[in-house]
């Protein structure tokens, strides 16, 4: 499966949105890449402000056109706002989770740690990163890997968490505890955009 696996940091200057969620990636140079970047950029067309929209959250969660666009066709399907529930089901993949309770500084890495079997749901191993959790799910680390120095070291650095995930760092366990609201996710993000993207 085609993954990108290029500089992230170049990605979030061509869209002018922190895909790391920290601002990092765009601190020193807050303009698009290349020979051009500090050039005045031209006027998006109405579809192409819809596509940079669509690519800002797929980047931000790091799925590909196919799977983005499955995770779409589901919400689509759900009975409440669409653009809501995308984003509700892209905040409950088991990544994004651990990612959340402060596992992993980035969901590549959390991805990665599913990826390998650290990661338990509800005390089985899943090493599925795109694996759908449910409000009251207990996601937790693997015995043999509580002393795993990436996941210390990313808790060492870790904050805090958001509010619809509890982490016990001591027992290195998390319980999903509801569905997040929108004011809670970022706000730079416009998903009525997505969903006009799709419907065209």
């Amino acid at each position: 499966m085609a993954r990108y696996t290029g500089p992230q940091n170049k990605r979030s200057r061509r869209l002018g949105f922190s895909t790391l969620e920290n601002g990092k990636d765009l601190a020193r140079r807050p303009y698009a890449p290349g020979q051009h970047g500090m050039d005045r950029r031209k006027k998006l067309s109405e579809y192409g402000v819809q596509l940079q929209e669509k690519q800002k959250v797929r980047f931000l969660y790091g799925l590909n056109e196919k799977q983005f666009h499955k995770v779409f066709d589901r919400a689509s399907k759900m009975h409440g706002i669409t653009g809501e529930d995308l984003l509700f089901l892209l905040e409950s993949r088991l990544d994004n989770l651990v990612y959340r309770m402060g596992l992993s500084n980035t969901r590549r890495g959390a991805r990665q740690l599913v990826n390998h079997g650290h990661i338990l749901v509800n005390g089985k191993k899943v090493n599925i990163p795109s694996y759908t959790c449910k409000p009251g799910d207990v996601i937790s680390v693997k015995e043999q890997s509580l002393s795993h120095p990436a996941m210390l070291a990313s808790l060492e650095a870790s904050v805090s968490t958001k509010a619809f995930v509890e982490f016990d760092k001591k027992k290195m366990t998390g319980t999903y505890l509801r569905r997040p609201d929108r004011s809670e996710l970022s706000p730079e993000i416009n998903e009525a955009l997505i969903v006009e993207f799709y419907n065209r």
